[in-house]
């Protein structure tokens, strides 16, 4: 995240046009990322439609052009961005600047390789700055809590995948044996897709066993499922569980420029950017011990 101190630059039309662009603080600034945000969405309804044929087929041109004229708004807006930042690589490196780069890209990819105007859904990317416009770290601390429990949870979740893996071989190769290729079940591979969908109780219903063995199987598979769906949500509820005190201490605090947490109870300072937690809040004068 680029800071006043360190990116912005200092004076002129440029510290305005960064104040602008750059900082949702201001009331200039959050008018100017709603808006963008609102171009964004409407962009994207805009190929959604033209992605239906009988919608093309009538207005094709309009959705057209209103395209290239959302292509040269980012456009602009990018180069903007650009200008107004003293280190521009640094901005055009980040996570922002590649996804806003990423949004203009494939609209002018679209003039030499048909058919990739459909990657203009990626602008909807960009509407991960709606956290920072209204200041909605609560949720990007939840969402951090529950990344935490998922990737603690991978080990045991890599070995419950294993062992489910190895039983839908068991039960492909044993349904091959007992219905066979004139049933629908040509190959291992075939028995392995059936078995997957079964397992997961979606059922497409484009093979069914015919003999009583095979569906004594299909029926053990098809409860088997029921349990096995509900392993993988008990291990990441434990993770969730164990995590619940200390993300009420260590990740209470959120740092309101980069949004990262994990700091100490009684941190004033982020250990990543270094700016101040909490600005709005009094620093604690220590009190002084008789000697």
């Amino acid at each position: 995240m680029l800071t006043a101190s360190e990116h912005g630059p200092e004076n002129g039309w440029r510290q305005q046009l960064w104040r602008i662009i750059f900082q949702a603080d201001t009331p200039a600034g959050k008018a100017f990322d709603i808006m963008l945000i609102v171009a964004i969405i409407t962009n994207v309804i805009t190929v959604m439609l033209e992605s239906v044929a009988t919608i093309r087929d009538d207005y094709g041109p309009e959705l057209h052009a209103i395209e290239w004229g959302f292509t040269g708004l980012f456009t602009l807006e990018y180069v903007l961005r650009l200008i107004c930042v003293r280190r521009p690589l640094r901005y055009a490196t980040s996570f922002f600047g590649i996804i806003d780069f990423l949004a203009i890209l494939p609209t002018y990819l679209s003039l030499f390789l048909p058919g990739t105007e459909a990657l203009m859904v990626v602008r909807f990317l960009r509407v991960l700055r709606i956290f920072r416009i209204f200041k909605l770290t609560e949720y990007l601390r939840e969402s951090r809590v529950l990344t935490d429990a998922l990737w603690a949870s991978r080990r045991k979740i890599g070995v419950f995948l294993l062992a489910v893996l190895t039983l839908l071989t068991i039960v492909a190769a044993l349904m091959y044996l007992i219905e066979g290729p004139e049933h629908g079940y040509t190959d291992i591979p075939t028995s392995l897709y059936w078995a997957i969908v079964t397992l997961t109780t979606v059922g497409f219903g484009d093979i069914a066993p015919k003999t009583p063995w095979g569906r004594l199987l299909a029926s053990c598979v098809m409860i088997l499922g029921y349990g096995i769906i509900a392993v993988p949500t008990g291990i990441v509820t434990v993770e969730l569980a164990r995590r619940g005190g200390y993300s009420r201490s260590s990740w209470e605090t959120i740092c309101p420029r980069c949004f990262r947490a994990g700091h100490d109870a009684d941190a004033r300072y982020c250990k990543y950017c270094g700016s101040e937690l909490k600005p709005d809040q009094p620093h604690p004068v220590a009190e002084s011990t008789p000697g």
